[in-house]
């Protein structure tokens, strides 16, 4: 029986190439080793599972290469990458901060970088959350961190910038790494799907895209997780279930129902989705970022902002086509003053729905629909002529 993989490593990238949403950290790296001007020191900061660690390793590999490619990449051939893909290299040296805090263990560090490396040009030394070092490590780091051998670079990687001291951060080149948008971890996702023989929908992809809120690691974890729940059959459907999202279709059909001053199937709608479980708070704040995007779709300029699948991103641009400007603005308006006074109201139900309520008049359509209902409940002339025959007789 073969052991099980996580996506997250198996698919881990080799290269700087292949590292996802993160080309303006991994173009600079590769100038940096093309015109032989690497620092002494290197601060990775950024969000968490956006590549600082994988970026870090990639570069220690590549730097230790002794036949780099055009492209300046690592070769994967030559005995230092064999080497460090087996995870027996003596260059590279990791250490988790979070574990290994103290002074002492910065000490030991220090008296590590005086040894020369036995076979490559460089020793590397990556420290992974670097701000869980104390204050007296930071002071005893300080020194050899400034004045380093030209042999020893260190990368530093933490997700808290604000925790590191100054003094730090004034001796490093810091590289700050952003949260990776939908389209290049759904992107990423469909590739390995392809891989793994894995039946999805893009839509589907891009749902997982959304839950990780930016976090390549944490979107891989949810796909391994889904594949397994759903038997390897990543449906729209299935995704929807077991991630508790919201479908899109109960946004456009409630904007719909605004358009056309249908309150009651507005307030129906929305206690349909108590029932599923769901919290008003989510609600509201789902369908701010549903008007969010009708308001982008209104200029061609600005439809680029769309982070959703092609489908999605029609049915989007054909609802703001009939949405006004002023309405969407309004309805933002109103949503966004809903969702502030959400957490602090008593009867957060009634919060919810006064907001649809006003939402419903924006186009003033309210009346003439309550108009043509009570016209359906009155009775015609003629059923009130007959009804009259009947009572006489």
């Amino acid at each position: 029986m073969n052991n099980f993989i996580v996506s997250a490593r198996k698919y881990r990238p080799s290269d700087f190439h292949s590292v996802v949403g993160q080309s303006h950290i991994t173009t600079t790296l590769q100038n940096a080793i093309k015109n032989n001007q690497l620092a002494q020191a290197f601060l990775f900061c950024g969000p968490r599972g956006v590549g600082k660690t994988t970026c870090a390793r990639i570069l220690a590999k590549t730097i230790n290469c002794t036949n780099k490619t055009e492209q300046y990449e690592a070769c994967n051939n030559c005995e230092s990458c064999k080497s460090f893909n087996e995870s027996a290299s003596f260059n590279v040296v990791e250490l988790d901060a979070a574990s290994n805090n103290s002074v002492d263990d910065i000490r030991n560090l220090t008296e590590q970088v005086k040894i020369p490396p036995q076979n490559g040009k460089y020793k590397v030394y990556i420290i992974d959350e670097v701000h869980m070092l104390s204050t007296s490590a930071f002071n005893a780091f300080l020194k050899t961190l400034e004045e380093p051998p030209a042999y020893a670079k260190f990368i530093l990687a933490t997700t808290e910038k604000h925790k590191i001291p100054a003094t730090i951060i004034s001796r490093c080149q810091i590289f700050d790494f952003r949260r990776i948008n939908r389209e290049d971890i759904a992107n990423h996702l469909e590739y390995i799907a392809q891989q793994e023989n894995i039946s999805y929908d893009i839509e589907a992809l891009h749902l997982i895209a959304q839950k990780a809120d930016g976090g390549l690691r944490d979107a891989l974890s949810m796909f391994d997780q889904l594949v397994s729940f759903t038997s390897a059959q990543l449906s729209y459907k299935n995704i929807i279930e077991n991630l508790n999202i919201l479908d899109y279709d109960y946004y456009f059909t409630l904007v719909d129902n605004f358009l056309n001053g249908r309150l009651t199937d507005s307030l129906l709608l929305f206690d349909k989705v108590l029932k599923q479980g769901f919290e008003g708070s989510s609600f509201i704040n789902g369908l701010a970022s549903h008007l969010r995007n009708l308001l982008v779709c209104k200029t061609p300029e600005s439809v680029q902002l769309l982070e959703v699948s092609p489908n999605l991103q029609a049915k989007y641009l054909a609802q703001a086509a009939v949405s006004s400007q002023n309405f969407i603005l309004r309805a933002l308006d109103y949503a966004n003053s809903c969702a502030l006074e959400y957490k602090e109201s008593y009867n957060k139900r009634l919060c919810v729905e006064l907001c649809l309520m006003k939402l419903s008049y924006i186009t003033n359509k309210v009346n003439t629909v309550v108009q043509q209902q009570v016209n359906n409940l009155q009775p015609s002339p003629i059923q009130v002529e007959d009804t009259k025959k009947k009572m006489m007789y």
